[in-house]
């Protein structure tokens, strides 16, 4: 990297981990500790407790490696202030980039009727079990739902992305809470399942595209490469490999403790009826729990968290399709604004209303493509892109980067087929 910054940090500050650092490691914490998280304890503990310790183990080193990867793809263009998109284009030309929107598009979007599901089993969960309403009708409630959540980013934008940035910490913080008030609820009852060493490869390896959604937070790394070059230059990938390593052993250790802290207070038959239903856990829990905190704030952590990722993924699946059409039609981007936005709400309306397995949606549909842009598109670029040559992870870390994006592609196929 030849550019220079008038506001490169001292070495001091290079090596030092500051506050700095520390907001870096909570905003990217902030973007992959999502909706996805709710559902991680029903497919993670559907294995017993066993495949469960072997994942929370794996979870750490994979999360890091791939991101660490990713952010120094981003370092390896020319420009400073250059993002994926930028990089993927001086790298591999026009094709790569438009490629990489194309993936980044159905990376996002399957996300989008995901959350659309999600919301409408929430509240209509929510309504009969905790309200004592009958059940709404299906394509209304989706519809309203839906409608309100698109709206309130059409109209209000700004505000929205204030808000769900907001929505971030305290919902850390009551899951946190949540972990710990489920300690007394703790039962041997998963431990009970003798573990079978023989299916226990193929049990991890199923588990690992929900893993990949859950702990991903790829769509704020090309802005966090680009700032922590402007401040370092040249030793820009000791910082991005710094957070990212603090980042992973964050989610490590809360979201795995979430997970086990959940996944220890049910029985094995709870969580199979959780998937049944295709509910969140939290929405699961309130329904079964006495407590009136959890009946209330189980469902109300859940809808929160399922509205605040709809806002950032609606908005990245809106933006990707706008810049796919745009290049391939001589249309007014007013008219493709307005076709886009049709489109997305009225296919996640119809999502809902079908209300497919929200799992099996992750699995098949949200974790391929990012598995893909995550894991293997900056291995690729290490063993075939000359700017890449000083910024290679070692030998050991892209074969396991690889073998674990190759495992979530894989595994979605097996279980399509």
């Amino acid at each position: 990297m030849n550019s220079k910054c008038s506001t490169i940090s001292s070495p001091r500050s290079i090596n030092k981990f500051t506050y700095q650092d520390f907001t870096w490691c909570l905003s990217l914490f902030g973007t992959a500790v999502g909706a996805g998280v709710l559902f991680l304890p029903i497919k993670a503990g559907a294995g017993g407790f066993w495949p469960l310790v072997f994942l929370a183990l794996l979870s750490a080193p994979m999360i890091w490696f791939a991101h660490m990867s990713l952010a120094r793809f981003v370092l390896s263009a020319k420009k400073a202030d250059a993002d994926i998109t930028d990089t993927v284009e001086e790298h591999f030309g026009n094709t790569g980039a438009n490629l990489i929107t194309f993936a980044y598009f159905f990376a996002i979007y399957p996300i989008v009727l995901i959350y659309g599901v999600g919301i409408t089993n929430t509240v209509d969960s929510f309504l009969v079990h905790q309200v004592g309403m009958a059940s709404l009708p299906r394509p209304l409630l989706a519809g309203l739902l839906i409608g309100a959540m698109t709206l309130g980013v059409i109209f209000g934008k700004e505000l929205m992305l204030k808000v769900t940035s907001a929505l971030v910490y305290p919902l850390v913080f009551v899951l946190l809470a949540l972990s710990v008030f489920l300690i007394p609820e703790w039962n041997t009852s998963m431990m009970q399942v003798k573990p079978d060493f023989s299916t226990l490869p193929s049990v991890i390896w199923l588990a690992i595209p929900l893993i990949v959604f859950s702990f991903n937070h790829s769509p704020i790394i090309s802005q966090f490469a680009k700032e922590q070059r402007i401040k370092f230059d040249d030793q820009a990938v000791k910082k991005t490999d710094t957070i990212t390593c603090g980042t992973a052993m964050m989610l490590m250790g809360f979201v795995m403790f979430f997970v086990f802290s959940v996944v220890l207070s049910l029985s094995p038959e709870h969580l199979a009826m959780a998937e049944k239903q295709n509910i969140s856990v939290l929405s699961y829990l309130a329904n079964m729990h006495q407590s009136p905190w959890i009946s209330y704030m189980g469902p109300l952590i859940a809808f929160c968290a399922i509205v605040s990722s709809y806002f950032g993924h609606y908005l990245g699946a809106h933006e990707g399709l706008v810049a796919l059409i745009k290049t391939r039609l001589s249309v007014s981007e007013n008219k493709i604004n307005n076709g886009v936005t049709i489109f997305i709400v009225v296919t996640t309306w119809i999502a809902a209303v079908i209300n497919p397995s929200i799992l099996s949606m992750i699995e098949t549909m949200g974790a391929p493509m990012i598995a893909a842009i995550l894991f293997l598109l900056p291995v690729y670029a290490m063993q075939k892109v000359p700017a890449m040559a000083q910024l290679k992870t070692a030998l050991p870390i892209q074969i396991f980067t690889a073998v674990c994006g190759i495992a979530s592609i894989t595994s979605v196929i097996y279980s399509a087929l």
